[in-house]
């Protein structure tokens, strides 16, 4: 039996000129004795909870201040699974980053912001369970297949942020922010059936 690990690193930083930077997803195979973690707040992650809203104390990053960014939250997606017994086996997780996520104006209304990026990686786990639910499973094509379904809802993943830091030009358009944050709740509401994810 072997455990295989999908990890995206990518970090999302909300700021008022350039891009999205990204990191590439990596396949790293992990020994079978290692089981995926339980997601629990630390002192560096903080997994995706309804009721745990973030502040800006999980945000512990030092501020950079030679750019136009008032803000920057790095979130990841990640899957570790096994086929054991010809059936698949996966865990999903979706974090924050305190030590990469950093504020430096410390609004309510910045922080909104910065929760809808975190929302966004929120629902594209809940996407990817959904998917892995309907996944058939295939002995000789497995790995390529859950390769191909995470990378698929990534895509999904960084075209959200794109698109929300787009249209709210990072949060300076305020009717379109809160359009937004509505939006977001919606596609919340509308993937509640796969928000209990292993």
């Amino acid at each position: 039996m072997i455990l295989f690990r999908l990890v995206l690193a990518t970090i999302f930083v909300t700021q008022f000129s350039g891009t999205v930077p990204t990191e590439p997803a990596v396949i790293a195979p992990v020994p079978a004795s290692v089981t995926p973690s339980t997601e629990v707040e630390d002192n560096e992650t903080l997994p995706w909870f309804q009721e745990r809203r973030l502040s800006w104390e999980d945000f512990l990053a030092d501020p950079k201040r030679n750019t136009d960014a008032v803000a920057s939250t790095s979130t990841s997606l990640g899957i570790a699974y096994q086929a054991k017994n010809g059936r698949l086996n996966y865990d999903i997780t979706c974090k924050f980053s305190k030590v990469k996520s950093w504020g430096l104006i410390k609004t309510d209304y910045i922080l909104a912001h910065e929760q809808g990026h975190f929302d966004i990686t929120e629902i594209c786990a809940r996407k990817l369970h959904q998917a892995l639910q309907a996944y058939q499973f295939d002995r000789k094509n497995f790995k390529e297949d859950i390769n191909f379904i995470y990378q698929e809802i990534v895509k999904e993943k960084e075209a959200l942020q794109e698109a929300y830091d787009g249209e709210t030009d990072h949060s300076r358009n305020r009717k379109q922010q809160m359009a937004w944050l509505d939006k977001i709740q919606e596609m919340l509401a509308a993937t509640a059936d796969h928000a209990v994810y292993p």
